[in-house]
């Protein structure tokens, strides 16, 4: 196992950090807008509407309801960090079910836009729109299927898209030096972000989202600096314990996942359901990364790329560092 995490893991770390850096420049196009519908009384709805923003620089997304449904009153803007929300009240004359929801202008974009809706009957729904499929017609309740099927790859998603949390994960691999210790130190971080995810989202725990955050940019530079002392010769804790690093830090993240499920809701009438194949994609994300990641560094060895890679390890590694400080120092500055 060792050779194997030497020459694809740590190789695979240059690719990562390659298009972490390039995925800087569209970040705010790939981020999701969300659509929030609640019924308040009979067939009268309060509308929240978040869409990413550059700046003072929007994505030209609307929702658009059906014809039955009027405006009753203006809508309220304002911007919060990289976003801006609106908030305004529709009445929709013969509700909301088996009515269709369109966002326009999705089509012109690489995002997608996350629904939640929520009925007076306890009732609700979540579902992911895309530039592919804009549209949603309400369903008069939300089947398991489209449950399971939703939350799976809303947890595909954001583990793809989380570069600090894949890069966490690389770094961690970097130490492990056996096959059985691997999959100790792999499972410690699985059961422990599962446990902080089921427990933040159900409401057993809050912490805050801020400092989560920037204690997980906080992990990551750890890491980085334990890699480096053992380069040097002079291993760790996390060399000498990974499964328990990854155990400790798991927690923290496993509280970020939370904050990403809590921005999208969880369907009342199937929490449990929602929540463990919300985790379940999580994982499957960080498997279809690491294959691919070892996939496509098998593919340049076999381009007689293995010199390049090799240079591009220490830079990789001192990287990681460098992302992590920057991540950690932007997180502070939010508080």
């Amino acid at each position: 196992m060792k050779p194997f995490l030497n020459k694809h893991i740590k190789h695979g770390l240059s690719i990562l950090i390659f298009f972490a850096s390039i995925s800087t420049s569209f970040a705010d196009e790939i981020r999701p807008a969300y659509l929030e519908i609640k019924e308040n009384t009979s067939n009268l709805y309060s509308v929240l509407w978040k869409v990413p923003s550059k700046g003072d620089k929007k994505l030209s997304l609307q929702p658009l309801f059906h014809n039955d449904c009027i405006d009753k009153t203006q809508a309220i803007t304002h911007q919060v960090n990289a976003s801006y929300i609106q908030r305004w009240m529709i009445a929709c004359k013969n509700g909301l079910q088996n009515k269709t929801v369109s966002i326009t202008g999705l089509e012109l974009t690489n995002t997608d836009v996350l629904l939640h809706l929520e009925f007076i009957n306890g009732t609700s729904h979540t579902a992911q729109l895309t530039p592919s499929n804009r549209f949603y017609v309400i369903p008069e309740e939300a089947s398991t299927l489209q449950v399971i099927k939703t939350y799976t790859w809303l947890g595909i998603e954001h583990i793809l898209l989380g570069f600090d949390h894949l890069l966490f994960v690389f770094a961690l691999l970097l130490i492990v030096n056996n096959s059985r210790l691997l999959l100790l130190t792999i499972t410690a971080f699985t059961i422990a972000h599962s446990f902080t995810l089921a427990a933040a989202a159900l409401g057993f725990i809050y912490v805050p989202q801020q400092p989560v955050e920037a204690v997980i940019a906080l992990s990551i530079l750890f890491l980085a600096v334990e890699i480096v002392h053992g380069r040097q010769g002079r291993p760790g804790y996390a060399a000498r314990w990974p499964w328990l690093i990854a155990f400790i830090f798991g927690l923290l993240h496993g509280f970020g996942f939370a904050g990403a499920l809590a921005e999208i809701g969880l369907p009342q009438q199937a929490i449990p359901i929602a929540l463990v194949f919300f985790n379940v994609g999580v994982e499957m994300g960080q498997l279809l990364f690491v294959l691919g990641v070892v996939l496509l560094t098998w593919l340049l060895h076999q381009f007689n790329q293995k010199k390049l890679l090799n240079r591009a390890e220490a830079v990789a590694i001192y990287s990681i560092g460098g992302l992590s400080s920057f991540w950690l120092l932007e997180r502070i500055s939010l508080f």
